[in-house]
């Protein structure tokens, strides 16, 4: 019976990842402990191969209902497949709304998920393999109940 069960969750998997034509790259990384250090830096590598198409790029947060703030701020630092920097930014997300307190994203019990679109339409100038650094920026170390952080890339519509 378990085996039936962990065959149908990877078949479902694999059905959910297939109906998503438009993503190129999105992985999620679970933090210690849920709590993020400064110097706990997540690496996510994508490969581009197609340098004419534009690319939205969206930052992952599972969060607590815990957390103690409404925003994250975080750095990104990306860079091309020959080291160079492409580009380097500060973001503000809302995670909770700041005057209701209401969470953003999607969840259930104490435990939400939020994507946010936080770089839109990139021109990948190179062809290969790029990185993007992600680096909370609050005033507090480690930041409690932020449970997991990724990136999503994906081809713009237009």
């Amino acid at each position: 019976m378990r085996n039936m069960m962990l065959m149908l969750a990877v078949v479902g998997t694999f059905l959910l990842s297939a109906c998503d034509p438009l993503r190129v790259y999105e992985q999620n990384i679970e933090l210690p402990d849920k709590n993020w250090t400064v110097d706990n830096a997540p690496v996510f590598e994508f490969a581009i191969e197609d340098t004419t198409k534009r690319y939205n790029v969206y930052f992952n947060v599972r969060y607590s209902l815990a957390y103690d703030y409404y925003n994250l701020y975080l750095q990104h630092r990306l860079t091309a497949p020959d080291s160079s920097q492409v580009s380097s930014s500060l973001h503000e997300l809302h995670l909770m709304d700041a005057k209701t307190g209401k969470p953003e994203g999607k969840g259930s019990s104490d435990i939400y998920d939020m994507q946010s679109l936080a770089l839109k339409e990139v021109a990948f100038p190179q062809v290969g393999t790029y990185r993007l650094q992600l680096t909370q920026y609050m005033r507090r170390d480690p930041l409690p109940n932020i449970v997991a952080v990724g990136v999503r890339v994906e081809e713009a519509v237009n």
